[in-house]
């Protein structure tokens, strides 16, 4: 069977990273959580007060790209492949409220993403390959072979989050969750570098109504269509 780049794009907490995990697991393909590349250089923004509420040391962080070095381990106890960045595992620290609250502003920073998509270029060289973010389809891999485009309501996704991080002991608001979700969907759309926007190939999945179970199902169908 040959192999082919799966590029997932599409709003936060609509599930992509999830999906994409299941579905390169199930084709024997290498996964790669794009979102989480952001989030780690948010992390390194915030560990080094380049960016707060008020503030944005955008120079200073540019300055500074070429010191994160941000890889992927797999975990083998927990079935899939972990972020670090210069050494150091980060994934449970990238997951926080935090972190969402900053990653869209650092995302818009076009320095930041010539950095991350020139990685995740060079990851997927070989193909077989399953990839998702927000411009994977659009910038990163307009070549590939499939693209899925996911959406739900901004109420959906913010119900999935905050279940998410109240499930990890965080205490926050509904409210608060909302309030980021539509934000960054904001941020996200509207930037001038590499918008959040569909591909015109992109084939669009609405998982408001539908189980994990339901959207791996209907990509492994569109995925074996092209492989067989």
């Amino acid at each position: 069977m040959k192999k082919i780049v799966i590029a997932i794009d599409g709003f936060s907490s609509t599930g992509k990273s999830t999906v994409a995990k299941q579905l390169a697991k199930k084709l024997n393909y290498i996964y790669v959580d794009t979102g989480a590349m952001y989030r780690a250089v948010t992390y390194f923004a915030l560990e080094h007060e380049y960016i707060g509420d008020d503030f944005f040391k955008e120079k200073e962080l540019i300055n500074r790209l070429g010191d994160i070095s941000i890889t992927f381990k797999f975990n083998k106890a927990a079935g899939f492949a972990e972020v670090y960045l210069n050494g150091k595992n980060i994934e449970a620290d990238i997951r926080t409220l935090k972190v969402s609250k900053f990653v869209s502003p650092v995302a818009t920073l076009s320095a930041v993403r010539r950095k991350l998509v020139e990685q995740q270029q060079l990851m997927g060289k070989d193909k077989g390959i399953v990839m998702d973010g927000r411009d994977i389809g659009t910038v990163v891999f307009p070549d590939a072979e499939l693209k899925i485009f996911m959406t739900a309501s901004a109420e959906t996704r913010a119900k999935r989050r905050y279940k998410e991080l109240t499930d990890r002991g965080y205490e926050l608001s509904y409210e608060d969750v909302l309030e980021n979700v539509t934000t960054r969907d904001h941020i996200d759309s509207t930037r001038e570098d590499s918008p959040l926007v569909k591909a015109e190939d992109a084939i669009e999945i609405d998982n408001s109504d539908l189980t994990i179970e339901e959207q791996l199902e209907t990509i492994v169908g569109l995925a074996n269509d092209l492989i067989q």
